[in-house]
């Protein structure tokens, strides 16, 4: 069969051809900004789609005045505290152990703590810019420093690239390589400025203040008691508005004076308790709106909520936190490549992570010991799993050898006797006790120091006080000691002579 020319291209399978030509139009990109209908490109700069702020005409300054509401703030802080609270590290991979030990003493100088807090600013509005202060440490260019800068200071452009917003230029001036991390919450092709979560609590937020505002007017209004006052008929202008004021005064300093034909009469304000309730449940659902947002539950603003129903939304919150840690360990890993680009002409490098440091299950814990203890051998590979060891944190010894049943030697187990009437005796001694001999041998002697006697005197007047001293009860003692040995001595003799 004679093969059909097809020109140039290459054969990528057996049976599929592809030419060059359709290659290039393969790898070139067809869908972009500058020939869709929906991208004007009048200018050089891509305007921020976020919903609220185009309904706003703002920028993202309006969504850091939402930080000074307390119940926001609190819901900020708890959520950048549930990732500051997890523990970090490198992993070495692939990496040579000078590479990774370079990584990890940069990591170890930098101010780790406030680079994630300031981080995490991008899960709030979207998107967070950080400049990097490059110096030079030894032979090595590290950086030195990574600041976050004001993400309205910065703009992105058609080609989804940062630009720093200048004076005196709508498009921005572009960014030199390597110079600035942009760690962005779900940023798309179509929206590089990430999906900012305080949208979410923008308007919620906004109408807790202002039903705020109204339940403050409706107590004042309403809070307090009504105070009515009567005149005759024909009473001028002047002296009825002279008289409401002295109402007014009534109620504030509980005093009025009022002529004699004039009556006033207080009426409590019964019955508007029930459309206060109103803005109370408007404050309450906006606060957990806010709660769901930021949180991913609102058991900390529910009345109704239980235990179960906690424990369910702080594993929702587990999830949110596991994200902004994601969203961390990006940018922080992008960093490590330049660093490994510049300096170790890009080789395999270690990675960073975040993670929760996992309490010890106590039950397990009591479980094991019980294990142990009944006699049962657990393996190092068990320990390392069940209690997250690594490498080198667990040393294995021999475990003691076991003593014998019956510590007498295996000739004389037939005959323990001996051994019995010696531990017997030994323990008459103990019941005995030579502690009573020897305090009436040194009864003496202490008299002297009691009376206070130096202890040159004491060294002289030794000798003399001697033939004083009960040694009586000493002497038995060890007589009896002397007797059982020797007996225990001859039995033995005795016993291995006639094996």
């Amino acid at each position: 069969m004679t093969p059909v020319n097809r020109g140039k291209g290459l054969w990528v399978t057996p049976d599929d051809f592809v030419s060059f030509g359709e290659a290039r139009s393969l790898s070139a990109e067809i869908a972009t900004r500058s020939r869709s209908i929906d991208y004007l490109g009048l200018s050089n700069v891509l305007p921020n789609p976020d919903p609220v702020l185009k309904r706003l005409g703002r920028d993202i300054k309006v969504y850091r005045e939402l930080r000074s509401d307390a119940h926001v703030g609190g819901c900020i802080r708890r959520r950048k505290a549930a990732v500051k609270a997890m523990e970090w590290g490198l992993d070495r991979g692939q990496a040579k152990s000078r590479v990774a030990k370079s990584i990890e003493d940069i990591f170890a100088d930098l101010p780790i703590d406030r680079i994630i807090g300031e981080m995490l600013d991008a899960a709030l509005y979207g998107y967070q810019p950080l400049e990097i202060m490059w110096g030079k440490v030894g032979r090595y260019l590290v950086p030195v420093d990574v600041i976050a800068k004001p993400a309205d200071w910065f703009q992105f452009d058609p080609a989804n690239q940062l630009r720093f917003r200048v004076r005196g230029s709508t498009e921005g001036e572009v960014l030199p390589p390597r110079k600035f991390l942009v760690a962005a919450q779900d940023a798309t092709y179509d929206n590089p400025y990430g999906f900012p979560d305080l949208s979410m609590v923008f308007w919620p937020t906004t109408f807790k203040k202002g039903g705020l505002k109204f339940w403050v007017t409706f107590t004042e209004k309403y809070g307090s008691a009504f105070v009515i006052g009567k005149q005759p008929r024909g009473t001028t202008s002047a002296e009825t508005e002279k008289f409401a004021d002295q109402l007014e005064a009534m109620i504030q300093d509980a005093v009025a004076v009022i002529p004699d034909d004039s009556s006033v009469e207080i009426k409590e304000a019964a019955g508007k308790a029930a459309s206060s309730e109103v803005y109370e449940r408007l404050l309450h659902f906006c606060r957990s709106e806010v709660s769901i947002a930021l949180l991913g539950q609102n058991q900390t603003t529910e009345a109704s909520a239980n235990k179960a129903s906690a424990t369910a939304g702080l594993e929702v919150t587990r999830e949110i936190r596991d994200g902004d840690a994601a969203l961390i360990a990006e940018p922080l890993n992008q960093l490590i490549r330049w660093i490994c680009d510049l300096n170790f002409d890009g080789a395999d490098r270690p990675s960073f992570s975040l993670w929760e440091q996992e309490e010890v299950d106590q039950v397990q814990a009591q479980r094991d010991k019980t294990l142990v203890e009944a006699g049962a051998r657990l393996t190092p590979a068990y320990f390392m799993r069940a209690y997250s060891l690594q490498d080198g944190d667990l040393v294995m010894t021999d475990p003691p050898a076991e003593a014998p049943a019956d510590p007498a030697f295996a000739e004389g187990r037939d005959e323990p006797h001996d051994q019995v009437a010696l531990d017997q005796a030994m323990r008459a001694f103990d019941q005995e006790g030579f502690g009573d001999a020897e305090a009436a041998l040194l009864a003496p002697l202490v008299e002297l120091v009691k009376g206070g006697a130096t202890p040159d005197e004491l060294l002289g007047a030794l000798a003399g006080t001697y033939p004083d001293m009960d040694a009586t009860g000493l002497q038995r003692q060890l007589a009896r000691a002397l007797f059982v040995a020797d007996l225990w001595g001859r039995l033995s003799a005795a016993r291995e002579a006639g094996r």
